[in-house]
């Protein structure tokens, strides 16, 4: 299943330092504002120490990760969506993502000048806000217009839709985001989704902080989560020039020496992924065997099927049971083998809903 996050933030936060240390690919850094006209596309692993806790007990071959798309969005400005700064083509290249990580600028640095003329990380928050808004709302009107064309036939259904959308229109008009919207979920589906509205996807916020405030935050990031307490969102603190330095060390104990120095346990930016991969209600499966241990991506409440469908198309056509062990039994248990043994070894059929951490293995003949 793909999944593509997009950063996004005002120019000169520290979004591409961020994604060149989660992604793969690197994107070049710099201080001035507009600098890129185009995005950066990446990919990250989905951190996930059970995969490596599975390899201890089967040593496969090989241990392969869920992986996420990164899409490093050049920064934004105020009056993006008319065309200002980068123009409001980088507003269509959000639109192809499935959830949208904003960073927010916390740290102060007077070689890197802020577009704003000043560090106010809340202020940053409404401009985006606002950019993103004015967005769908042109969308929405648009949306409406073409249903009033339709409704001259008298259809009582396309004269509902325009009622939603008109409600739609005035709560954005009133500085809303489409996911605080309530609508009925059939009608979501089938009249606001197919708009892919910018501020309907699922997001969650980074505030960027200098090297001394990576363990605890600092007053600019204190401020933003003051600002969306009654927001249901999550907010994290990463000090992304220290990470980014971090990753580049290719030893695993000098990482975790650093990281140490800092007063950090894991790196912030893997809470960052792991926060978008559940903010968009996704979770893992396994399968292992001597060739590999692996993590693959489902929608939570998926059915076994479904499951079989992701790592290949015939699995899920031909498909005849699942025989599953939860990650914890077979932890506790250290073998397939063992597990039967002790009744942790399940067959289930086509409308078992797959779990978390669950470890398949799926029958099928096509």
């Amino acid at each position: 299943m793909g999944l593509k996050c997009g950063i996004i933030g005002i120019t000169n936060v520290g979004k591409t330092a961020i994604f060149n240390c989660i992604s793969k690919t690197k994107a070049e850094v710099t201080n001035f504002a507009f600098s890129t006209n185009k995005s950066n596309l990446g990919m990250i692993d989905v951190p996930d120490e059970r995969l490596y806790k599975i390899d201890a007990l089967i040593k496969s071959v090989r241990v392969v990760p869920a992986t996420v798309d990164i899409v490093d969005i050049p920064g934004l400005a105020k009056g993006s969506s008319q065309g200002e700064g980068v123009g409001n083509k980088f507003l269509a290249d959000i639109q192809q993502t499935d959830a949208i990580i904003h960073v927010l600028r916390c740290f102060d640095d007077e070689n890197l000048p802020h577009v704003e003329g000043s560090v106010d990380p809340v202020r940053d928050l409404e401009i985006v806000d606002l950019e993103l808004q004015v967005r769908d709302l042109d969308l929405v009107q648009r949306k409406i217009q073409r249903l009033e064309k339709m409704a001259k036939s008298g259809d009582k259904e396309i004269k509902r839709q325009i009622g939603i959308l008109e409600n739609l229109a005035g709560h954005i008009e009133n500085f809303q985001n489409v996911r605080d919207f309530e609508v009925d979920p059939k009608d979501k589906v089938a009249i606001i989704d197919d708009m892919y509205l910018l501020t309907a996807k699922p997001i969650m916020y980074v505030c960027n902080v200098d090297d001394e405030a990576a363990a605890s935050g600092n007053a600019y990031s204190e401020a933003v989560k003051n600002a969306l307490k009654d927001v249901e969102t999550e907010v994290i603190v990463i000090a992304g020039k220290l990470e980014a330095e971090i990753a580049e060390l290719e030893d695993e104990n000098d990482r975790k020496e650093f990281l140490s120095d800092a007063g950090l346990t894991v790196p912030g930016v893997d809470k960052m992924i792991r926060s978008a991969y559940s903010s968009l209600n996704l979770e893992s499966f396994f399968t292992a065997g001597p060739k590999e241990v692996r993590a693959w991506t489902v929608k939570k409440g998926s059915t076994a099927p479904m499951a079989a469908g992701v790592i290949h198309s015939d699995l899920e056509r031909g498909f005849i049971r699942a025989e599953v062990i939860k990650y914890d039994d077979f932890i506790k248990y250290g073998s397939e083998h063992a597990c039967k043994e002790a009744g942790k070894f399940h067959v289930e059929g086509k409308n078992y809903i797959v779990q978390d951490g669950d470890m398949l293995n799926i029958r099928f003949n096509v």
